[in-house]
């Protein structure tokens, strides 16, 4: 997203268990921030089609719950959350 999120955040990092398809989703106001928490997921995370279509998943529905919710955009991360929660139950 190109919108800063109400927190200041402007990156997501989506990361997917491969056997039980959980998807995590974190929130940084930089790309420095990515290493560290990627070492608390080193073991799961692999870059493969699952993963590439979860994170394009999340990233179309965010802008569409907006717009039907009328949100100002700033309310970005709340929205990929709420997507990621509800694609997790």
């Amino acid at each position: 997203m190109r919108v800063e999120s109400i927190n200041g955040k402007k990156y997501i990092l989506v990361i997917v268990d491969d056997y039980s398809r959980f998807t995590w989703v974190k929130f940084l106001r930089s790309k420095d921030e990515t290493p560290m928490f990627i070492i608390k997921f080193l073991k799961m995370i692999q870059q493969n089609g699952v993963v590439e279509r979860r994170n394009r998943t999340l990233i179309e529905a965010a802008p569409t719950m907006l717009i039907y919710a009328q949100a100002p955009l700033f309310l970005w991360a709340e929205a990929v959350a709420t997507a990621c929660f509800t694609q997790n139950r």
